[in-house]
């Protein structure tokens, strides 16, 4: 029988030789022309796999002349996984924490995986948000954000590896990575305390957020085991205007009774510091003392300096992208939680001795 070869290769420029438009090179055609089998030729662009150098260096030299360009929705189709991995992040960790993604993908490319970025204006905007990454069919999914016990079982449902990034679920077993909210907040609590702060006030994050409300208990709940209790909670949204707003609030209802305030994130603390030396005249950290939760870049820079809890986001996002792989290899493998601890920066925004 005879068959239909492809066109023959004729156009060339230096060492490189184009082929004329016609089908696609195939891995096939470079195994038949390095003279090697196909095994080896998808072996040289798996990440890890074992491959001698002179096999890399021969099919490589074929690849070069045949213009060859691996087919990775092909080779999704022989392996059933597409080496995508959705990252669902809310509005406000993907705006002040780009070292998350950027070290969730730095980490996930070392694998051979890629990342689709999801994200959700509000915690509570999740459900379509999952159905959306479920079309997509990836690997598995690293979510930041809260989520209900029941869209918990859409994955388990579907057998797709789950990895909650700095968030968890009460009483459900689950994969999650997690800086230690409530031990932050204490470590926080104590240096104002032993520094002499009397009066204190807080300002929280959103009321949907699981990693607000920890912060917001952790400081509030030791405080109050301290002997200082009816401490008041100014609710904001993380945002840098909340806490301009949670400043006015607090500063307008107790004057100078207060010497310190908390903030469940950086930026609002800046927020909150800007507004108290604009709009009130006070001395930070002379009258008044802020501190926040996060250690993002500019809360540490000299001109804000503020004392905060710096989270270890490079080693959270590793036994993240850890945790994931290991249940896509192993789907079988049980739940997971690693926690952190985060770091004090001591900043000028406090005074703590």
């Amino acid at each position: 029988m005879n068959q239909t070869r492809r066109p023959s290769l004729e156009l060339s420029r230096g060492n490189k030789v184009f082929p004329q438009k016609g089908p696609r090179v195939t891995s096939y055609d470079v195994a038949e022309h390095a003279g090697v089998s196909q095994s080896a030729v998808s072996r040289c662009f798996k990440p890890g796999a074992s491959v001698s150098k002179k096999m890399r260096d021969r099919v490589m030299k074929a690849v070069t002349e045949m213009g060859y360009q691996p087919n990775a929705m092909a080779r999704s189709l022989i392996t059933r996984r597409t080496n995508l991995v959705g990252v669902i992040l809310s509005e406000f960790t993907s705006l002040h924490h780009p070292e998350v993604l950027f070290e969730l993908n730095q980490s996930f490319s070392n694998r051979g995986e890629h990342i689709l970025l999801f994200t959700v204006h509000r915690e509570r905007d999740i459900d379509e948000m999952i159905e959306l990454v479920f079309q997509y069919q990836v690997d598995g999914v690293v979510i930041a954000t809260t989520l209900s016990p029941e869209r918990v079982d859409w994955f388990e449902e579907r057998n797709l590896p789950l990895v909650f990034f700095n968030s968890t679920i009460r009483n459900r077993s689950v994969n999650a990575v997690f800086c230690d909210q409530d031990a932050g907040e204490r470590e926080l609590v104590n240096a104002l305390i032993n520094a002499g702060h009397k009066s204190f006030g807080i300002i929280s994050g959103p009321e949907d957020s699981l990693v607000s409300i920890q912060r917001t208990a952790g400081a509030r709940d030791h405080l109050g085991e301290l002997g200082f209790d009816n401490v008041p909670v100014f609710q904001g949204d993380y945002s840098y205007e909340s806490g301009q707003r949670g400043a006015r609030e607090l500063a307008n209802r107790f004057k100078a009774k207060l010497d310190a305030i908390i903030c469940a994130n950086d930026v609002m603390a800046i927020g909150c510091m800007d507004t108290l030396r604009k709009e009130f005249s006070l001395k930070i950290p002379g009258d008044i003392s802020v501190v926040g939760f996060d250690g993002i870049a500019p809360a540490i820079w000299a001109g804000c300096d503020l004392t905060t809890i710096r989270q270890p986001m490079k080693q959270m996002s590793e036994a993240a992208v850890d945790i994931i792989m290991e249940r896509v290899n192993h789907p079988d493998k049980a739940p997971e939680t690693r926690v952190f601890t985060g770091v004090m920066h001591n900043g000028s925004s406090a005074r703590l001795s």
